[in-house]
């Protein structure tokens, strides 16, 4: 009778083993997916930093800009970031392109490759949307930006310094970038031109 009650204790004991492991393991699956979930949500959150492309991940329209005037820049620069001499009053319906300071070596060509220091403000907020300064120049072909960006840059000279006023229609349109960047947002920039390579030279490094 003994040896009988000990066998059924052993098996008591292994099926609460069992249940125990199956527990754990139902917990783990749950916090795994719950992780993976947060990474998707992560990577799908649209961003500006560094990021005058307009190729950023595809989103819904944004609350527009449209019609609203440009306002002085308001809030803190970035370290070593200049002040950008935003237009303020009725958005430029063209692209404003103003040298701020000539360069005096090679000059950009369409189409090519430029290494820049660059800060950006939006015209209905005055806020800093992002910038360049206190991170590290930024290197791209003319092709890879903002129509503003392909049209407003070639003819600068390295060492040189340039303000662009860039209409929504050549920036980031309709969609903008939310939440720094509203929908038809008109963008000022300063850019100071690094260096400049023909179109097709290699990439540096």
């Amino acid at each position: 009778m003994a040896a009988r009650q000990r066998q059924e204790k052993k098996k008591r004991t292994a099926l609460v083993l069992v249940c125990l492991g199956l527990v754990s393991v139902l917990l783990l699956a749950v916090a795994l997916n719950t992780g993976a979930d947060q990474t998707t949500d992560v990577a799908s959150t649209p961003t500006t930093s560094g990021d005058p492309t307009g190729t950023g991940p595809e989103q819904e329209p944004a609350p527009s800009a449209a019609g609203k005037p440009c306002v002085a820049p308001a809030g803190s620069l970035p370290e070593g970031a200049p002040a950008v001499p935003v237009k303020t009053g009725s958005p430029p319906t063209k692209l404003v392109v103003e040298d701020l300071k000539p360069g005096t070596g090679a000059e950009v060509a369409p189409g090519g490759t430029v290494t820049v220091n660059y800060i950006g403000v939006a015209c209905s907020t005055g806020a800093v949307f992002d910038a360049s300064y206190g991170r590290q120049p930024a290197t791209f072909p003319l092709g890879n930006v903002i129509p503003g960006w392909q049209e407003g840059i070639p003819g600068m000279k390295v060492g040189g310094q340039r303000l662009l006023g860039i209409p929504g229609e050549l920036a980031y349109g309709k969609e903008g970038r939310p939440p720094k960047i509203l929908g038809d947002e008109t963008l000022w920039f300063v850019i100071d031109l690094i260096d400049a390579k023909p179109a097709g030279a290699a990439p540096p490094g």
